[in-house]
């Protein structure tokens, strides 16, 4: 008779609040086949659910995530060593997938750091919206020490960091403590133990108050327009805000706040 596996990542909501807690401490919350397939399908219920408001993406055990997980990118375990695995299969387990996933969600994603990050771990942290780490953990990226680089991450954390700063920390490998990933613009916050629960709760206090459309607007504002030209930025952002303003969410806002009261969307409890 066989076993079912025990899962890698758990979840929980709670006054629209969905936390998703990487659930697998022995391997390091490494990013293996089926802790990346559970936090995808995770993923799936936060672009479905409307009573989710905000994500809080945390971690069991000392090591939020150590990135890839090597078991399975050694020899035997290659690509080219599962010829008859499909692309869709494949694709499951690619990191690149969940990285996208959080950068484009309308809702926004506060991690939670409850210790170490490094290599595609900590591209995981930085991929978050906003982000408290603990001030005792370690982050880096450690790629060139097994022969690898920090390739799909940079995408997420080089528009974070100083082409200076990021050469030094992708080239040395080193670790270093989040108070420095904070100053590197990696994570926002680093704080002791006794302050992580209290600073997210802050956070999260703030972004359930925001109108969803508002966010997700909001988080597209902040990838979107820099890259644009100045004069398709401002066309763009016009027509933005004034399809905002006209909104029934936008509506419902300043109804609110002129007779102070709560806007409906605020969840209860």
């Amino acid at each position: 008779m066989s076993q079912t596996a025990s899962p890698k990542v758990t979840t929980h909501l709670d006054a629209g609040v969905y936390t998703i807690t990487l659930a697998d401490p022995d391997n390091r919350n490494a990013l293996s086949r089926q802790l990346t397939s559970e936090l995808m399908a995770a993923m799936d219920r936060v672009d479905t659910d409307g009573d989710i408001r905000v994500v809080v993406l945390t971690n069991e055990g000392t090591v939020f995530c150590a990135g890839a997980d090597l078991s399975e990118r050694s020899d035997d375990d290659r690509p080219d060593a599962n010829a008859d695995e499909s692309p869709e299969k494949l694709e499951s387990s690619d990191p690149l997938g969940f990285f996208g996933r959080i950068r484009r969600s309308p809702k926004p994603w506060v991690g939670k750091i409850n210790g170490h990050a490094v290599a595609g771990g900590l591209g995981l942290a930085a991929a978050t919206d906003i982000s408290v780490a603990l001030d005792t953990a370690k982050m880096g990226f450690s790629e060139v020490r097994i022969g690898v680089a920090p390739a799909i991450i940079s995408v997420i954390c080089l528009p974070k960091m100083r082409a200076s700063e990021a050469s030094e920390a992708f080239l040395r490998g080193n670790r270093f403590p989040a108070t420095e990933a904070a100053r590197l613009g990696l994570v926002n916050y680093a704080v002791p133990a006794d302050q992580v629960d209290a600073k997210v709760d802050e956070i999260v206090g703030d972004l359930v108050l925001g109108g969803p459309l508002a966010l997700a607007a909001s988080k597209q504002l902040v990838n979107d327009v820099p890259h644009m030209p100045f004069d398709q930025a401002m066309a763009w952002t016009s027509t933005l805000s004034g399809s905002l303003f006209e909104s029934d969410e936008g509506q419902e806002g300043m109804k609110s706040y002129l007779e102070k009261r709560t806007p409906r969307w605020v969840p209860k409890g």
